[in-house]
């Protein structure tokens, strides 16, 4: 099998906006947030009461399924709030640092020496487990069970992503000890996938590596799962994004618990957009206003534009996120916008938009949707954009009607919400894909995982 991905489906969506490769460090946040919608299908146990006194790396809770899963602290402060919604299900969990920073040490591993039960105790009892998802079910992957392989994408397709080959300089003794460890987690191979030589992640030992190229969505994990070892029922694949390696690498080498995270701050609504240094859970206020912001009327997307959440200015960094995106809004409405030539918005047809003529122009969106709420049309379009062996319309239906046979035979095992990231994009009919991916997938655990 060829060590190259080369992906012809797709689309490239080029924003104006991109980060510039210059890094500046946040203003410290005053508090720091642990959102528990980031961990689909955890049902916390808390392990520290309101009010109380915490280290960076001490554990917050844990999962109440496996309770060797332990979910850390960011930072060392006073827990100072848990948020609740119905049913007093948590939501938040917020904690004021403190000025000088406490962390919790841990043991330092010879990675090498160490057997994989040791480094599983080790990755669990850290607060690095979380780190580490699965496929099928996109959840966090449960540490009783063995992936077939492991994958890891070096490549940043995705509209305004961070660029990762400028993010993990000068990283790659943490991302080998990372990479190492996990291989004693499988018994098959550590897959890693880059977009060029100049990645960190081209000099690792003990990896697959495959180059890849094409339009988005070629960077997401899934179609390199789909290229090169596509899952079959009972079968499992762990994936870890590149960051989240520097993080357990660092555990590894040095026993802490490292939260830092480099964030790209991007988009047309940023006077200056960059890289800032901060640590997860942050403000984005902190370093929102510090690159300026062009108007009031704006979208903050905590992540890409893609698959990322709506946030507020004052709202806290994504568990597992690198990007943050601030767009204009798009809330006011164009007369007859529909019936007329269209020169500044990108399109996957020809129909009206010429963005087709122009394929390297960058184009200043808006949050608009351009139509409203519709049942399914069949155009043939999706197709055009995803690159699996899937058929992604109906996987769709399967999904709304759920036809657990269907969702099943038609691949639901090996995809996750964010690769119909791309389909919802164009969808004339603008359906929620991500989302009705999402409740399929957690119909199909619920049934048969």
């Amino acid at each position: 099998m060829s060590k190259d991905i080369r992906i012809k489906k797709g689309l490239n969506i080029n924003l104006v906006g991109a980060a510039e490769q210059t890094t500046s460090k946040a203003v410290l946040s005053n508090v720091y947030a642990i959102q528990l919608s980031d961990f689909h299908g955890i049902t916390p146990k808390m392990m520290v009461k309101q009010g109380e006194q915490v280290k960076a790396g001490e554990p917050l809770f844990y999962n109440k399924n496996i309770e060797d899963m332990l979910f850390v602290s960011p930072v060392s402060g006073e827990l100072i709030e848990i948020e609740r919604g119905a049913r007093r299900r948590i939501l938040t969990l917020k904690i004021l640092a403190d000025k000088t920073q406490e962390v919790l040490e841990g043991s330092v591993l010879n990675v090498e020496k160490s057997s994989k039960g040791e480094l599983k105790a080790a990755l669990l009892k850290s607060g690095c487990w979380p780190f580490i998802r699965q496929r099928p079910y996109d959840v966090i992957a449960d540490p009783e069970t063995t992936p077939k392989s492991i994958f890891i994408s070096g490549y940043s397709s995705a509209p305004l992503q961070a660029d990762l080959d400028y993010v993990l300089q000068g990283k790659e003794r943490e991302l080998q000890a990372a990479v190492t460890a996990l291989g004693k987690l499988t018994p098959g191979k550590v897959h890693v996938s880059v977009g060029s030589g100049n990645s960190p992640l081209s000099s690792m030992n003990g990896v697959e590596l495959h180059n890849v190229s094409g339009p988005h969505p070629a960077g997401l994990v899934g179609t390199q799962i789909n290229k090169l070892d596509p899952i079959n029922k009972g079968e499992l694949v762990w994936t870890v994004t590149p960051q989240d390696l520097i993080i357990i690498g660092e555990y590894l080498i040095t026993g802490k618990f490292n939260a830092e995270r480099m964030v790209a701050l991007a988009g047309s609504s940023v006077k200056a957009p960059k890289y800032y240094s901060t640590k997860i859970g942050a403000e984005i206020s902190t370093f929102l206003y510090a690159s300026g912001v062009k108007e009031e009327n704006i979208r903050v997307i905590n992540g890409d534009v893609l698959t990322g959440s709506k946030s507020k200015p004052a709202g806290f960094l994504g568990y597992y996120n690198n990007t943050v995106t601030v767009i204009p809004e798009g809330n006011d409405y164009e007369l007859f916008g529909w019936n007329k030539p269209v020169f500044n918005k990108i399109s996957a047809t020809r129909a009206l938009t010429f963005s087709w003529m122009q394929p390297n122009k960058k184009y200043d969106l808006n949050t608009n949707t351009n139509g409203e709420h519709r049942a399914f049309v069949v155009t043939g379009q999706y197709e055009k954009v995803f690159p699996m062996d899937i058929f992604p319309m109906q996987l769709l239906k399967a999904c709304m009607v759920k036809d657990l046979d269907e969702m099943e035979q038609l691949g639901l095992y090996e995809v996750a919400p964010e690769d119909f990231s791309l389909t919802e994009f164009i969808c004339i009919s603008k359906q929620p894909h991500q989302k009705i991916i999402r409740e399929g997938l957690d119909l199909l655990q619920k049934e048969i995982g």
